[in-house]
């Protein structure tokens, strides 16, 4: 169990590093084998979180030990209703976050014009805004799962959760990139979709990758 919290940790430095968490934002969690949800603290800097400074919650809720984050509404969600479900990560990626607060009629990011991203991801949904905090953030997500592992929270942040922590950690990498790609096609013109010939295709090649977030 140890080297999956070490993992944790890591991950932390990992997404701070690439610019995806400031100071104590975002939160990062595991289910552990035996059942216990381990979370990572409210108030700590990212970069100084230590194996001691872990909160574990149970499934129901339950606030087993430490100060696990305010935000944990948003993992138990997913790790109620996905039983596959063994790590979920929220960051605050700037670019995925910018297009929801510039384009707040979106409901997915508008990525038709890469095909990575559709094999890789499949949609990227935008969910509906909720009030940090509370338990609507969790509420917020059920229509998006189990279909979704990766998500814009609008005018929040992004959220993935994978059948490992490198699934997750990643997907919220793969999150920013694309959103600054289109970014940029923005700035030049705007991006231009594929074909429905192609985009079809892509997405026949998609389902029969699977689900996860590669």
């Amino acid at each position: 169990m140890e080297p999956l919290l070490h993992d944790l940790l890591h991950a932390c430095r990992r997404l701070h590093a690439g610019g995806l968490l400031a100071a104590s934002d975002g939160n990062l969690s595991l289910r552990l084998p035996d059942g216990r949800i381990a979370m990572t603290p409210s108030g700590v800097p990212k970069t100084r979180v230590k194996m001691e400074d872990l909160a574990y919650v149970s499934l129901d809720g339950t606030i087993l030990s430490g100060r696990p984050s305010s935000e944990r509404a948003m993992h138990l969600t997913i790790y109620r209703a996905v039983p596959e479900a063994r790590a979920v990560v929220h960051a605050h990626p700037p670019t995925a976050i910018a297009w929801s607060l510039a384009r707040p009629e979106l409901k997915e990011l508008p990525s038709d014009g890469l095909p990575e991203v559709i094999l890789a991801a499949g949609r990227i949904p935008i969910v509906p805004m909720a009030m940090p905090g509370t338990e609507a953030m969790g509420t917020s997500l059920l229509p998006f799962l189990p279909a979704h592992r990766l998500m814009i929270l609008a005018r929040h942040g992004g959220l993935c959760w994978g059948e490992h922590l490198d699934e997750a950690v990643g997907g919220i990498e793969r999150l920013e990139q694309v959103a600054e790609i289109l970014w940029k096609a923005e700035t030049l013109g705007g991006a231009k979709p594929l074909s429905t010939e192609e985009l079809e295709e892509l997405r026949a090649l998609r389902s029969k990758i699977g689900p996860k977030i590669i």
